[in-house]
């Protein structure tokens, strides 16, 4: 059977109570922090609540959240993140994680794939959006692979630590 959400090495699929624990440590990784909005820690007991109460219904929510998971072991090495999903407009931010383990094996770019891929197929999304902080080239060059083109920059935009960084703002039209 063939899945638009997996490819001979990676597949990408709904969050599972399961997840608790790789969230659990990912959520409070602080060096991940900077990425994303995250100031402050994140309970066990709020990720469960969390997990409880997510449906993957993006048109509801108006955010999707898929794990990566590598086939030949069932492990998940990441996440991506479909937010601030705009039906009228057909578009939606999307970010991307992997665990610092799995990074700069392609896994990145797989899953950035199959996920635009399943955007545009089945969500009917017309364009994604990425936030990457200039200083970020790892996901600047990967969102760039697959065909994302900076659109503008967002001046100090995101603060790390004591300092406020550019972000570039990127898209994809499908």
């Amino acid at each position: 059977m063939k899945s638009i959400l997996q490819d001979d090495e990676i597949c990408l699929r709904a969050l599972e109570p399961t997840d608790l624990d790789i969230l659990y440590e990912w959520e409070n990784d602080t060096s991940l922090w900077d990425i994303g909005n995250t100031i402050a820690p994140y309970s066990r007991e709020q990720l469960w609540e969390y997990l409880q109460g997510y449906d993957g219904d993006i048109y509801k929510s108006h955010q999707l959240r898929l794990m990566v998971v590598l086939k030949s072991s069932g492990e998940s090495i990441g996440t991506i993140d479909f937010y601030d999903f705009d039906p009228f407009n057909s578009r939606a931010a999307i970010g991307i994680l992997i665990a610092p383990q799995y990074q700069g094996k392609g896994y990145g770019k797989q899953a950035l794939r199959l996920a635009k891929e399943y955007a545009t197929e089945y969500v009917g999304l017309r364009q994604c959006v990425a936030l990457i902080p200039i200083e970020n080239t790892h996901s600047y060059k990967l969102f760039l692979s697959e065909g994302f083109s900076v659109s503008g920059i967002f001046k100090e935009w995101l603060r790390i630590g004591r300092r406020y960084v550019d972000v570039y703002i990127m898209q994809a039209f499908n």
